[in-house]
């Protein structure tokens, strides 16, 4: 099982976890759930960005033990380098929500 204790946070955050996680429970993105179930879980925290909006993060990497490796290596910078010199248009997204 995957349970931490949550970080001691300030109001501001907590406000701030609530508000994102409100966010997406609107979206359908997450889900409550009763409070006799069994579940992985992890502390959410707050991060800024660069631009001054938050967005929600958690440590995860007890999840480790529950998961298939992915064997495919990923790509070198060279190679997709090289991809992208080839290109005609190229489009960032920020796939947040």
């Amino acid at each position: 099982m995957l349970r931490r204790l949550p970080y001691p946070a300030s109001l501001q955050t907590r406000k701030e976890v609530q508000k994102h996680s409100n966010e997406l429970l609107d979206m359908d993105v997450i889900r409550k759930i009763g409070n006799n179930k069994i579940v992985e879980r992890t502390t959410a925290v707050p991060i800024t960005c660069y631009d001054g909006r938050s967005r929600l993060c958690g440590d995860f990497r007890g999840l480790d033990n529950y998961t298939k490796a992915d064997r495919h290596p990923i790509p070198s910078i060279p190679h997709c380098l090289d991809e992208l010199a080839k290109a005609n248009y190229i489009t960032k997204m920020y796939c947040m929500k």
